[in-house]
């Protein structure tokens, strides 16, 4: 059996929490690989390694002096040394930093340092063998990721030894230059290793016991979720939950290994499960809560929309032109809504309203901002009747006035438009109907 760990920033910010991330390792002779973030934060006002690593490239990229911001990122890493005791010297390794950055290698080649250090650290305290990710996770010449070709590389190297450490977050395009994925991208690495393997389970350690139903910031106290499906995860994961990075689900998902959320200080939580398909049933009929502020939507109005061949591809290709994609389009007999990110179409509105009228013809263009999207997701909510018609007594109850409802095709989620300003109140009243009440 082998398990693939991957620890997060906040599991690794300090000698303290190196221990801790040891101790686990240490503990389960199959945790044979393992991922690790950069250095987080420490406490609420420190910063991350990685927004440090930026600043400093900033300064190099524009001739300006860097020695001062490079010196403080080397004093995180010596205390950690330092902490547990380790006899690793960096100093080499900071001086290619140093000479790289006069040399402008990149700001996503400056951002992986962070891991890179710590994947050196890591694998000095536990003994394991350091491969470094530009070698086996492998993008192609235009960035894009080569899951085919790094799977191969990356089983063929992994199967050279025992145990390992993979840093996260980066890799390598054919002409040796780092690229990295988006933030967060050590949950992918992970997920990528797992799959190289074949694990029997990949644990993403973190500081959290798994996945919450909504979230704390807004519910506190909010009830753990223990088992959760792929599909739901990632539905959650895109509507904002924070927990795991949406596209990591996609390597493991193909192989079937199941994902354990677990908690760096407290270990002995089972934390959350993510897994391909499961008979054991939620606690709730939803499984979790999660959304979005600062979108808008354009109705469009038009007699007899329904029966207009191609009406929705000209309406669509408005947005298109202007490069502008969608999140939502619920539509009626004579009308048709589109959700897009405020953000975006702010700045292009006139010249999506002027492509609209000039395809589709429509009679009428109405246009609202400042809304919010919440998904409400669930593999209980297929076999339970009324789950939408609580959702909008629950709503009311709260005078939240709701903008929009849709509800796709399997039945696992229902996605609910509301004002930013009532965005906090809809997911408190969603979350008291469906999980204080245990309807």
């Amino acid at each position: 059996m082998s398990k693939v760990v991957k620890f997060g920033g906040s599991s690794l910010a300090s000698a303290e929490q190196f221990k801790k991330a040891g101790d686990i390792v240490r503990s389960d002779a199959d945790r044979k690989y393992v991922v690790p973030s950069a250095p987080g934060k420490r406490f609420k006002e420190d910063t991350k390694v990685t927004d440090m690593l930026y600043a400093c490239y900033d300064l190099a990229e524009a001739g300006e002096d860097f020695s001062e911001a490079l010196s403080a990122i080397k004093a995180r890493y010596f205390e950690i040394t330092v902490g547990l005791q380790l006899s690793a010297d960096l100093e080499e390794v900071f001086e290619t930093i140093e000479k790289n950055f006069k040399e402008k290698a990149g700001r996503d080649y400056a951002a992986s340092r962070g891991e890179y250090l710590n994947g050196i650290i890591m694998a000095a305290y536990l003994d394991y063998e350091f491969i470094d990710a530009a070698d086996v996770i492998l993008f192609d010449e235009n960035g894009r990721f080569d899951a085919d070709r790094t799977n191969e590389v990356l089983s063929a190297r992994l199967a050279e030894g025992d145990n390992a450490v993979i840093p996260g977050f980066y890799g390598s395009r054919p002409d040796g230059s780092v690229k990295t994925f988006t933030r967060g991208g050590s949950d992918v690495t992970g997920s990528i290793v797992a799959k190289a393997v074949q694990a029997d389970v990949y644990e993403n350690w973190t500081d959290v016991s798994g996945f919450l139903i909504a979230d704390p910031d807004i519910i506190s106290n909010a009830k753990g979720i223990d088992v959760i499906t792929y599909r739901e995860l990632r539905e959650l994961s895109y509507m904002g939950a924070e927990v795991f990075h949406e596209d990591a689900i996609f390597p493991v998902r193909q192989k079937g290994i199941p994902i354990n959320i677990r908690n760096t200080n407290a270990p002995q939580d089972s934390g959350t499960w993510i897994v391909g398909s499961t008979c054991q049933k939620s606690k709730y009929v939803i499984t979790g809560i999660a959304g979005k502020k600062g979108f808008c939507c354009i109705n469009i109005e038009k007699d007899k929309m329904n029966s207009e061949i191609g009406f929705g591809r000209k309406v669509l290709q408005a947005f298109e032109e202007n490069g502008i994609s969608f999140e939502h389009v619920p539509s009626g007999i004579d009308t048709m809504t589109i959700f897009v990110h405020q953000d975006d179409f702010v700045h292009k509105e006139q010249k999506v309203a002027a492509a609209l009228y000039r395809l589709a013809k429509p009679d009428a263009i109405e246009i609202e901002s400042d809304l919010a999207l919440i998904a409400v997701v669930g593999r209980g909510m297929k076999s339970t009747r009324g789950t939408a018609g609580r959702i909008f007594s629950a709503l009311a109850h709260a005078n939240v006035n709701v903008k929009m409802i849709d509800q796709g095709s399997s039945e696992l989620n229902i996605i609910i438009g509301v004002a930013n300003e009532d965005f906090e109140t809809a997911i408190r009243a969603i979350y008291d109907i469906f999980v204080l009440t245990n309807l």
